[in-house]
């Protein structure tokens, strides 16, 4: 039994496809079936019940999958142990960041890390925040970049600022007269909104819950883009003319049509929004990198001033673990 066969059948239990988890896991086919039932014949047990559309955990396979996580967690503590007696600046540093965030944030915060720890290679990544939780609680990344709420065990949290909504709409739409919008302004209008698996979909939804009072009504007024789809699809869809959204402030800045084209146009107050934060493992050791990642955010983001200004008015510089400069 292996370390790598234990990270095979976690795996293939979250995927519950052989060919996704060999990708995830960066192996042929064949070779993680052969593994997977090397171990099953080791152990003397079948992990997994195959069927030709579905690979799913035996009633036994599932207890021995859970009991291979905790082991993995483990191995991940014993690396993270070994690396704080290290230069915590000089160590590669995995950091996760949501879909609707790392195309505006990571290239207004990478040049600060940069400069700030010169020696510390990065390597970045989206995804979703179910499997960026995944693989943080995996020790496949250090720390992650989420919208709260976010709860795992054994992890940390952090706010960095808050990120107000703002509606997108054509130059010569009807609400761009309007100086403020009014969230119930938006029961009547062509609504686009991210693919269902997007948490920023969620927080939409959860803060304009008007726009789904019913699911018959939402369904009228709700047009969905495509599942995978981006901020930028939305962004393209609306200047196409086929309905407005609404995006976080940061999405909502950059553009790449002709001037006034687009338009956005702030909440009423009190305004939808989202917290930002970061996310690291409780036993994760490398203070420093956290601190100084934190940093580099928060001096490149217009949002964390206009953030720490609302909730600290009498604050100078920048905010750091314990809210101590």
């Amino acid at each position: 039994m292996t370390l790598t066969e234990l990270r095979y059948i976690v795996t293939l239990a979250q995927e519950q496809h052989f060919g996704r988890a060999a990708d995830r896991c960066h192996v042929s086919q064949p070779t993680l079936s052969i593994a997977v039932k090397k171990l099953e014949d080791e152990l003397g047990v079948a992990l997994f019940e195959r069927t030709k559309t579905r690979v799913q955990p035996t009633p036994l396979g599932e207890q021995i999958v859970a009991q291979a996580h905790r082991v993995l967690e483990q191995t991940a503590a014993i690396k993270d142990i070994a690396d704080a007696g290290k230069d915590q600046l000089s160590s590669p540093l995995a950091v996760g960041a949501i879909f609707t965030i790392g195309p505006y944030l990571l290239p207004q915060f990478i040049p600060h890390l940069q400069k700030l720890a010169s020696r510390m290679p990065l390597y970045v990544e989206e995804g979703y925040t179910a499997t960026l939780g995944k693989k943080l609680r995996n020790g496949e990344l250090d720390v992650i970049i989420v919208a709260l709420p976010f709860t795992e065990p054994d992890v940390v949290t952090q706010p960095l600022f808050d990120e107000s909504f703002v509606v997108l709409m054509p130059h010569n739409h009807p609400l761009a007269n309007r100086d403020a919008i009014d969230p119930r302004d938006l029961d009547d209008q062509d609504v686009l909104l991210l693919g269902e698996g997007h948490c920023f979909r969620d927080q939409v939804l959860a803060t304009c819950p008007h726009l789904q009072s019913t699911e018959e009504r939402a369904s009228q007024r709700i047009h969905t883009a495509a599942e995978g789809s981006t901020l930028e699809t939305l962004r393209h869809m609306v200047a196409s003319g086929l309905g407005i959204t609404i995006l976080p402030l940061s999405a909502a800045q950059t553009s790449l049509y002709a001037p006034n084209l687009l338009v956005t146009r702030p909440f009423t107050e009190p305004a939808p929004k989202r917290t930002l934060a970061l996310a690291w493992r409780a036993s994760f050791p490398r203070h420093k990198a956290i601190d100084v990642l934190r940093k580099a955010i928060q001096v490149s983001s217009e949002a964390y001033w206009n953030y720490s200004t609302q909730r600290e008015p009498g604050a100078s510089g920048l905010m750091v673990e314990n809210n101590q400069w």
